[in-house]
C-alpha cells in the first residue's frame, strides 16, 4: 500500500459537507466519503466532540502554534474519490460545529468573530492518503483503528462484508432510534450505534440456521442480498414470542438470551398464565441468585441458570463441626469416614427444587465424590 502525507485545511475539508442520514455523508468538494459503509456510525460523546474544537483553538490568537488533532487516514479509490478510513469522529466533529449543529460554552461557529472563524477554516489537518487494494484497505481499516478507540467485534465483521445487505440492516438495527432498538430495547443490551443490536441479531438468526452463534457466517451468505427483511423479520418474531410468553416485563429480561429460548420452544404450546405465576415465585427466592436466569429456567428446567446461592464458609464450618467431619451421604461410596474440611463440599440437606433453602439449618457437608455423584457433576 502507498502511503502520502498531506495538510488539507479545514476549509477544503467542509466544502460540499452534506449529511443525508442513511445516505451516508461527504466532504471535499463531494469526493470525501466520512462514513463509507463499513465505518461505524457517530459514537463521540459531547466532550470528546467539543475537545476536537478545542484543540484546535489552542493555537489562538498565535496564528501558527498549531496543536496537531493527530494524523487522519484516508484511502484514494479507483474513480479518484477518498474514504476515511481513520478520523470519521474528528472530520464529523468539525464539519458538524462549523455546520451549527452544537456550540462549546455557548458559542456556535457563526457566533465567533471572523479571525476566530478564520483560524479555524484555515487550519491544516494532517492526512495520510492511501492508495492499495481492498483487500489492504480492510487490513488497514482494522490495524489502525486499535490504536484508537477499540472497535467492537460486529464493526469489524461490518468493514469484510459491505454491500446493500449491510446498508439496510444497518437502517433497521444500527441507528439512534432504529426500529430494532424501539421494539427490543426492553429485551436486548447494548447500543444500536454500536452495532450490538445488529450483532445480537446475527448472533440468534445464525444460531437458528446453523445450529451455533456465527454472525460472520450469516453476513457472508447474505452480503449480496439486496435487503435485510429475513433478519429484521426474525428479529421481530423472537421479541413478539418474548412479549406474548412473558407479558409481564421486568428489567432482569434485558439480560436473557431470547433468540436461544425462541429457537428452542417456538411453537409450543406454553401457558402464560402459569409461566408468571412461577416466575414471580422465584424471584422472591433468596436462594436464586440469578433473577434474569429465571426465565430459561421455567422452560428448560435447568438448575444451572439460576445460580443457586452458595452456603457461606460460616454455614460449612457449622455444617462440618456438627457432623464431626463425618461424610453424611445416603449410599456413601466413602463408607461415611471422617474428612477434613478441606475434602468436603457442601450440600442441601432438602434439595431447593423441593423448597429446601440454602442456611445453615439446611447445609449439609459431603466428601467430594460423594457430593458429585449425587449431584450428576
Amino acid at each position: 500500500m502507498k502511503i502520502e502525507l498531506n495538510n488539507i485545511k479545514v476549509r477544503d475539508v467542509f466544502d460540499g459537507y452534506k449529511d443525508s442520514a442513511e445516505e451516508g455523508v461527504v466532504a471535499y468538494n463531494g469526493k470525501l466519503d466520512i462514513r463509507p459503509k463499513y465505518q461505524r456510525e457517530f459514537v463521540y460523546k459531547p466532550e470528546q466532540r467539543n475537545q476536537v474544537i478545542k484543540t484546535i483553538l489552542r493555537g489562538y490568537p498565535d496564528g501558527d502554534a498549531y496543536f496537531p488533532i493527530n494524523t487522519m487516514y484516508w484511502l484514494k479509490t479507483d474513480d479518484n474519490n477518498f474514504e476515511v478510513i481513520d478520523g470519521q469522529q474528528r472530520t464529523l466533529s468539525i464539519c458538524q460545529y462549523i455546520n451549527g449543529d452544537f456550540s462549546i460554552d455557548e458559542k456556535y461557529f457563526h457566533s465567533l468573530n471572523k479571525t476566530e472563524q478564520e483560524y479555524i477554516l484555515e487550519y491544516p489537518l494532517q492526512v495520510y492518503i492511501c492508495t492499495g487494494s481492498d483487500k489492504e484497505r480492510l487490513e488497514w481499516f482494522e490495524i489502525i483503528n486499535t490504536a484508537g478507540e477499540i472497535l467492537t467485534p460486529q464493526e469489524l465483521r461490518n468493514a469484510n462484508y459491505t454491500g446493500e445487505w449491510l446498508t439496510d440492516a444497518k437502517r433497521w438495527f444500527s441507528k439512534n432510534g432504529a426500529p430494532a432498538y424501539r421494539i427490543g430495547q426492553d429485551y436486548v443490551k447494548g447500543s444500536p450505534i454500536r452495532q450490538e443490536f445488529l450483532e445480537k441479531a446475527l448472533k440468534w438468526i445464525s444460531a437458528h440456521d446453523y445450529g451455533e452463534e456465527n454472525p460472520a457466517e450469516y453476513m457472508s451468505k447474505h452480503q449480496h442480498n439486496e435487503n435485510a427483511n429475513e433478519l429484521w423479520e426474525y428479529f421481530q418474531s423472537v421479541i413478539d414470542w418474548v412479549r406474548e410468553t412473558f407479558p409481564n416485563y421486568r428489567k432482569e429480561m434485558a439480560s436473557v438470551n431470547w433468540g436461544e429460548l425462541y429457537n428452542q420452544f417456538r411453537g409450543k404450546k406454553l401457558n402464560a398464565t402459569k409461566l408468571e405465576a412461577e416466575v414471580s415465585k422465584l424471584m422472591q427466592d433468596e436462594g436464586v441468585s440469578s433473577k434474569s436466569g429465571i426465565y430459561p429456567f421455567v422452560l428448560t428446567r435447568e438448575e444451572k441458570h439460576l445460580s443457586i446461592r452458595a452456603f457461606n464458609d460460616k454455614m460449612k464450618r457449622e455444617a462440618y463441626e456438627r457432623q464431626k467431619g463425618i461424610c453424611t451421604a445416603k449410599n456413601a461410596v466413602c463408607g461415611n469416614v471422617h474428612f477434613e474440611i478441606e475434602e468436603m463440599e457442601a450440600d442441601h440437606t432438602t434439595p431447593w427444587h423441593e423448597g429446601g433453602k440454602t442456611n445453615a439449618e439446611n447445609c449439609q457437608m459431603l466428601c467430594k465424590e460423594d457430593n458429585r455423584r449425587k449431584s450428576g457433576k
